[in-house]
């Protein structure tokens, strides 16, 4: 349209020269026409000034921001006794660290705690029931060598050393350049690409931001929305184990422990400001939702979980949730890249996308065929 512009004008400036309608234009005489009239013989108001258009800029691209999500993290524990990798958790999560790196934001849910030594608060009197996770403190380098930006400290194993362990994890964490949030009142706020970010975790459990308090919940969110561009949201919550894939709709309960209404929880954050919600706490995945023109992904499962954690069926599934926002937050269009986890290594690509075909189904069973628009590749769109 600017390249028109001088043309058009031209049309302007020449119907401002000519007679009005209705008067018919001053004969010319061939003298006339040979010479150019002078100064003096042109009205005033026939002259035209030139005009120079300034150049034109180019548009400047729309920002937007990739967000790379993963689930549950444990690269080992040393408690009660050592179950370490056997390069010391140097290589775990290397096959998928370009993809991890290439994004905006790379975020995950830590499991257990980064400290050395130490004694846990929490007792086990089942060791076959129930886990303890102490994870070396300079385990923090491969987390941040694979690219993650930020993690999860809300969930069920985060408080196993007391407050103290979590405290450690946080140190260690930020002496890498990571930022977490998960107990209550830590929020990790920062600037990427112009545009500022908030990241609050939620989980049913002691000392973190609650789950179960939904109103409370939508508060927090409502405040961080007013000062941010983006708030993405991460929850610990629903039952867990291969039976729990479907989402229920409802309150669900584990070993006693309520663990939330994980769609009432969503709709309210997003209603309240947040765009991006990121489920994990089932170790198996579930379904995507688009509600409000944000993204959802309700749980995405086990990700890097070095025994002491079951990984087999669907628990092995290690997705890694794609999700391109807008600059208010809308998601612009996703992907879900498959891994699986086979051990004793760490998470490998799925060339048979297992995750993204389960993710896929799950999602059409719980909300409908039309509730994203997936291509076989395992990208989507809103629809």
């Amino acid at each position: 349209m600017l390249r028109m512009a001088p043309a058009l004008l031209a049309c302007v400036l020449i119907a401002c020269a000519s007679a009005p309608p209705g008067e018919p234009a001053p004969a010319t005489s061939d003298a006339a026409s040979e010479s150019a009239p002078s100064p003096e013989a042109t009205p005033p108001s026939a002259q035209t000034v030139p005009i120079e258009l300034a150049p034109s800029e180019p548009l400047a691209a729309p920002t937007t921001l990739t967000i790379a999500a993963v689930g549950d993290i444990m690269l080992g524990t040393d408690f009660p006794k050592n179950i370490l990798p056997d390069d010391d958790g140097v290589g775990f999560l290397a096959a998928l660290t370009p993809i991890l790196s290439a994004a905006d934001i790379a975020l995950g849910n830590l499991e257990g705690v980064l400290m050395d030594g130490g004694e846990p608060v929490k007792e086990c009197r089942d060791p076959s029931a129930c886990f303890l996770f102490r994870t070396p403190t300079r385990y923090a380098q491969y987390l941040t060598a694979a690219g993650l930006d930020v993690m999860s400290l809300a969930n069920n194993h985060a408080h196993d050393f007391g407050e103290e362990g979590r405290s450690a994890t946080m140190l260690a964490l930020e002496s890498v350049g990571i930022r977490h949030s998960g107990r209550e009142g830590d929020v990790a706020s920062w600037e990427v690409k112009g545009l500022r970010v908030a990241f609050i975790a939620f989980a049913p459990n002691i000392g973190a931001h609650s789950l179960n308090d939904y109103a409370r919940a939508g508060e927090l969110v409502a405040e961080l929305a007013r000062d941010h561009d983006i708030v993405i949201v991460s929850f610990h919550g629903g039952a867990e184990g291969a039976d729990v894939a479907m989402l229920p709709f409802a309150e669900e309960v584990y070993h006693g422990e309520a663990r939330g209404n994980v769609v009432t929880f969503a709709h309210t954050v997003i209603d309240a400001g947040a765009d991006l919600v990121i489920g994990h706490g089932p170790h198996v995945p579930r379904a995507l939702e688009s509600y409000g023109e944000r993204l959802i992904a309700y749980s995405l499962g086990n990700f890097a979980t070095y025994y002491g954690i079951s990984v087999e069926g669907m628990k092995g599934l290690a997705p890694i949730l794609l999700a391109e926002l807008d600059a208010t937050g809308r998601l612009v269009r996703g992907r879900i890249e498959s891994a699986i986890q086979i051990r004793p290594g760490g998470p490998q690509p799925d060339p048979a996308r297992t995750a993204f075909h389960s993710m896929r189904e799950l999602t059409v069973k719980a909300f409908g065929p039309d509730e994203l628009k997936f291509a076989d590749d395992g990208g989507f769109a809103p629809p």
